[in-house]
């Protein structure tokens, strides 16, 4: 996957299967794909691709353990992720809000649209 790490990252977590995959290793600590498969809806490769992209993105980390490979969740990524989550979350607010108040002002002048639309006025 390429990307930036903010790219991969999202990447990432925006696909719900991921999400739950994470929250598995979370409770489990770590698992095999074999075992992950066992618990969540998903074939054992399907697994084994989820964690290829979270592992890219930095979200988890294997572990050789003789013939079977164990993942983890890598907390101080988890712990970075959520926070670029909530900085990204907080802008986004920002928008929102500039938005609704152009809108609420559009409304309060009796117009329905931007101003500058073809075919519009603004009486």
């Amino acid at each position: 996957m390429s990307g930036t790490a903010e790219e991969r990252l999202w990447a990432a977590v925006t696909e719900p299967g991921r999400r739950r995959l994470l929250d598995v290793l979370v409770e489990r600590g770590e698992a095999t794909p074999t075992a992950l498969a066992e618990v969540l809806p998903y074939t054992r490769q399907a697994v084994s691709k989820h964690l290829v992209v979270l592992q890219e993105a930095g979200l988890v980390t294997p572990r050789r353990d003789g013939r079977q490979v164990r993942y983890a969740v890598r907390a101080d990524q988890l712990e970075a992720a959520a926070r670029v989550m909530v900085e990204t979350a907080n802008r986004w607010s920002v928008r929102l809000r500039a938005i609704k108040r152009v809108a609420e002002e559009l409304h309060g002048a009796g117009t329905t649209g931007p101003p500058d639309h073809p075919g519009r006025t603004n009486e």
